[in-house]
């Protein structure tokens, strides 16, 4: 494994309570730095700047109007990076703001100077810290419902993560969040256990899905959604729990942790059939 994106949901990042979850995300920053002393490329992908804006506004709700959203990530933001430059500076890891926007994947000349500004970033041992700019991007905010659906690329840091594993061409995606995987049913009821494994994202791995989680904007539908990007990609997921102790390093180890969605590979074609 060269090179992987990993995804911290907003429940990852902050506590029940809306303060920052500081040990947690400590921690994970020590799995990151460990996993690129070991020669491997990680970008993160990380939720939480509205969030951390509404904590230091003192906020108990999520505002509904957009501009005011807009307002809690622009705070939010300079304290997520700052919590991340402490954390992977006390280990001697650079680190990078990366703020993307829609049309960094929809404008070729945007898209060709991302991807080499990432690659520049990962051959110099810098880690990258992507989030949407939902200060200036108000499509990922308010989710308009007069856009036709090919307009929309990403509403959510999921797919964000899923569209940049597959044009920066990384061999894993890693989702963690609040759960501890795809359950075969409503977490609540019992009996649910988690699968271990799915191949292909159809409407009946979808109908899994139990609606948005928390704070964050995506929940599990998203998460399905992003799942089935990456693995057209012929590249592979899995959604785990960010709290379940040293995660990254016992998935990277290969031990099963989570869910995995791997793509099924297709059988190569026989010569007679290429000559044909």
């Amino acid at each position: 494994m060269h090179r992987i994106v990993v995804k911290l949901g907003t429940n990852v990042i902050m506590r029940h309570d809306g303060k920052v979850a500081l040990g947690l995300l400590c921690g994970l920053v020590e799995q990151v730095a460990e996993l690129r002393a070991q020669g491997i490329e990680v970008l993160l992908v990380s939720s939480g700047a509205v969030g951390l804006g509404m904590e230091r506004l003192g906020l108990l709700e999520r505002p509904t109007v957009v501009a005011q959203i807009q307002a809690c990530a622009a705070i939010g933001q300079s304290r997520l990076m700052s919590l991340y430059d402490d954390a992977f500076d006390r280990l001697g890891c650079p680190i990078a703001q990366v703020l993307l926007t829609e049309d960094d994947f929809r404008d070729a000349t945007r898209h060709a100077n991302l991807r080499a500004a990432l690659d520049a970033l990962l051959t110099m041992g810098v880690i990258p810290i992507v989030n949407e700019n939902d200060t200036v991007s108000t499509i990922e905010l308010d989710r308009a419902t007069d856009l036709r659906p090919r307009e929309r690329i990403f509403g959510d840091n999921d797919k964000l993560s899923a569209l940049l594993l597959k044009h920066i061409g990384g061999d894993l995606l890693v989702l963690l969040s609040d759960v501890d995987g795809l359950y075969d049913r409503n977490p609540t009821e019992p009996g649910a256990v988690v699968l271990k494994q799915v191949d292909a994202v159809d409407d009946a791995i979808l109908a899994l899905a139990d609606g948005v989680n928390g704070r964050g904007r995506g929940g599990m539908i998203s998460k399905l959604e992003s799942a089935r990007i990456v693995l057209h990609a012929g590249k592979q997921v899995i959604i785990a729990n960010g709290r379940t102790p040293h995660v990254l390093e016992r998935i990277v180890a290969g031990e099963r942790v989570g869910t995995l969605f791997a793509a099924v590979k297709m059988q190569e074609p026989s010569q007679e059939k290429v000559a044909r």
